[in-house]
């Protein structure tokens, strides 16, 4: 499922870029007494006890812009954040009271329909939080007093946000369904290769970079298995995204991607693996999903001087982080290639999803330990006394030890080799837990 998305509404100048930097756990938006500081949204991935959600961070709706000639842009995406909003956190100023662009944001808010929940903010002591009343009057539920600032409030604020949000299942499409993103660089073939997949022109395809802007769901049948097409836009690195639109977009890919199951890397044959694509990549690694990297444009690999071995090799290479990840070639232009990628999918989810026998698996870990033991550190040292597979999709490990602090990285990653020499998992992540036994 996509994660949640929270955006923070509001006038400028009432403390929302505080408020995303508190709940974002670190100093992320610009602060500053100025109005008018944060002209496009900031998003980042956040925590909230064991809730996980996407704080975006926007601009200040004014009913008198200081910038004429940019606030059709920033109210733009102000809507824009607001129709991709899940519930919305409304910020006010307790000193303030009332103004008229507090009723015009709140009108906006009003009609988008979410799910509200309204911050009165900078409401450090008894007297002011007294002030909260009055903006009852703006229809938007119950005050809550904070301080973004001092931190008081915002447990009380973020339980009420989460008591908001409609229960989080599978998109009705994507039940029952393998759920594929594909994503990858602007232009890199992403929507013809998606087009040339499910056989109908769902995406638009141009030689114009960046022509997709949103996440188009496609229904596939395959062989009797029903796989969900996410095709998203395309991801450029934090630094090259332009304002506007753009950003909003890479939100949404990112989303797709944390919904996923198989991610599906499609990179250029023509540029080849650059720094932008093995910044995808670490998305994918970051959401812990499936993945297969498709070469596209391989009908120009005669003329570019390309060699399919030494191309898989690189690829290798450069995406360690997912290892043994597949390759597959192809000419979404053509059609060529494309046959290949199906089933090259359902192997990929098939080791993404699944459940190792216990015994087998406690048979490969105390093996490894035999041939390769555990070092100590002075007198203390780790043993491992269990381990079994608790999920899949990704498949997951947990490890019951003594002193499992002193188990180093590279011991955990040679772990992992002896569980992927052993069962496999192509193209998939493995995670690994170390806890320490409740007895000890």
């Amino acid at each position: 499922m996509a994660l949640p998305v929270v955006a923070i509404i509001g006038r400028p100048n009432v403390g929302k870029s505080t408020l995303f930097n508190r709940l974002a756990g670190r100093r992320i938006a610009i602060v500053s007494d100025i109005a008018g500081t944060t002209r496009d949204r900031v998003s980042i991935d956040a925590e909230w006890g064991r809730h996980r959600y996407l704080i975006v961070d926007t601009a200040g709706v004014e009913d008198r812009p200081h910038d004429e000639l940019m606030w059709d842009d920033i109210r733009a995406q102000v809507e824009i954040a607001l129709n991709q909003a899940d519930a919305i956190i409304f910020a006010v100023d307790v000193n303030d009271g009332i103004t008229d662009a507090d009723e015009d944001a709140a009108d906006m808010v009003r009609r988008s329909g979410k799910p509200t929940v309204l911050a009165a903010n900078k409401a450090d002591t008894l007297s002011r939080e007294d002030m909260i009343y009055e903006f009852y009057s703006l229809g938007l539920g119950e005050p809550h007093p904070i301080s973004a600032y001092h931190d008081t409030g915002i447990g009380d604020l973020m339980q009420s946000v989460f008591e908001q949000l409609p229960p989080f299942e599978d998109d009705p499409i994507g039940k029952n369904s393998i759920r594929v993103a594909i994503a990858g660089r602007p232009n890199a073939g992403k929507s013809a290769l998606f087009n040339a997949i499910t056989g109908e022109k769902r995406a638009v395809v141009s030689p114009v970079a960046g022509t997709t802007r949103d996440t188009v769901d496609s229904l596939f049948d395959y062989e009797g298995t029903r796989l969900t097409f996410l095709d998203t836009a395309g991801l450029r690195k934090r630094g090259a995204v332009e304002p506007g639109i753009e950003k909003y977009s890479t939100i949404r890919s990112i989303g797709a991607i944390e919904r996923c199951y198989v991610a599906v890397l499609v990179l250029d044959a023509t540029e080849f693996v650059t720094a932008q694509d093995q910044h995808i990549g670490g998305y994918i690694d970051d959401a812990s999903r499936a993945a297969i990297v498709v070469v596209n444009k391989w009908d120009l690999a005669p003329e570019l001087g390309l060699d399919r071995a030494e191309a898989i090799e690189a690829v290798r290479n450069r995406f360690k982080f997912i290892p043994e990840v597949p390759v597959v070639f192809t000419s979404a232009l053509t059609g060529w290639g494309v046959d290949k990628l199906l089933p090259t999918i359902l192997d990929v989810y098939d080791e993404f999803s699944k459940q190792m026998p216990r015994a087998d698996v406690s048979r490969v870990i105390f093996d490894a330990m035999g041939e390769n033991p555990l070092p100590g550190f002075g007198s203390r040292r780790p043993r491992i006394y269990r381990c079994i597979q608790s999920r899949t999709s990704p498949p997951t490990f947990e490890f019951t030890a003594r002193n499992p602090e002193l188990i180093h990285f590279s011991y955990r990653r040679y772990l992992e080799n002896q569980l992927r020499e052993q069962f496999g998992f192509m193209g998939s992540p493995i995670r690994m837990s170390f806890q320490a036994r409740e007895d000890e």
